[in-house]
Order: structure tokens, then sequence, then C-alpha cells
């Protein structure tokens, strides 16, 4: 217990860190981080459930008012604009992440993290993004898929990056299997 309690709150340290890194904000209004790595990352390595709590705890330091999201952004009020769709996506990525990949649990490759960082990191992620810009901007889904559309290619980077990493962390520490 102590140990899974132990890697969720590295992995929300993670995706905290994540956000340091210099964002690109586009047209929209969206910033593009590296962030969506660590979500990835949470899902392909601690599995649904934990991937998921790590991403709930990294988003109750922000809701509390940590400044750890991408550009030193944090409390209620990220909540409440084009974003929220993003922030709700985040932990259902992650668990979504968990579960396709987990499919593959007893032999972790890179195609395995790279089917769950493409269905939950980019699908489940944006599908939520793109109904909060919506929601939130005031404007079509037609339009908020213009809006979201830029993310693609580096989201496809971050996921060909998270399954990379933990292929190779798998191939280091097998034991990872059986305590994830």
């Amino acid at each position: 217990m102590e140990r899974t309690l132990t890697r969720i709150a590295l992995f929300a340290a993670l995706i905290a860190a994540l956000g340091l890194l210099p964002r690109l904000t586009l047209g929209s209004g969206i910033p593009l981080t590296a962030q969506s790595l660590g979500i990835m990352l949470a899902g392909t390595v601690l599995g649904a459930r934990n991937g998921a709590l790590a991403v709930l705890l990294f988003l109750l330091m922000v809701a509390l008012g940590l400044p750890l999201l991408a550009g030193g952004r944090g409390g209620l009020g990220v909540f409440a604009g084009p974003t929220l769709g993003y922030l709700v996506g985040f932990p259902i990525g992650a668990f979504v992440i968990g579960l396709v990949a987990s499919r593959f649990r007893h032999r972790m490759s890179f195609p395995a993290a790279l089917a769950g960082a493409v269905v939950g990191g980019i699908g489940v992620v944006t599908v939520c993004g793109i109904f909060g810009m919506s929601a939130m901007m005031g404007v079509s889904l037609v339009e908020a898929t213009g809006f979201a559309l830029p993310f693609l290619p580096g989201d496809l980077i971050k996921a060909v990056l998270a399954a990379a990493i933990t292929a190779a962390l798998w191939k280091a520490r097998p034991a990872l299997a059986r305590t994830s």
C-alpha cells in the first residue's frame, strides 16, 4: 500500500514538473505543454486506477491554488476556462490508457503502451477537450475541433515518447508487471 501511494504521489509530481517546461500557446488560447506526457506515463506505468488517482491528486493540488499547470496557473479559476475539458479528460484518459495497455500487461511492449497512449491520451483527452472548449468558449463542436487539430502532431510525439519510456522501463524493471 505504501509503495502504491508513493508511486501515485511521484507521478503527480512528474506531471507537475512537466508543466515547468516552456509552453507554446496556440491561437485558441490552449497551451501546448509536456504535461500530457505525464498523463500518458501515469496510465501506462501505474495502470488504470493508480494512473487516474495520480492525475486526480495533481488536479487537487491545482484546485487548491498551487501553480502547477503550464505557465504557472492554478486555482479554481482554471476550471472555468477553455482548458476545462482537457482537465476533466486527464484522469479519464489516464484510466483508459491503463485499461488499453493492461490488455498486454503480461508482455508490456512499445505497441501496447502506444495503443494506450493514443486511445486514452490523445483520443479521450482530445474529445473531452473539444467538448470543454465548445462549452466554455461558446463555439460549435466543429470550431472547437479546429482549435484542437494543431495539437495532434505534438500529442503523437508525446505518445511515442511515453511508449518508448514505458517499454524501456518494463524491460529494465520486469517486477513492475507484478506490482502495478
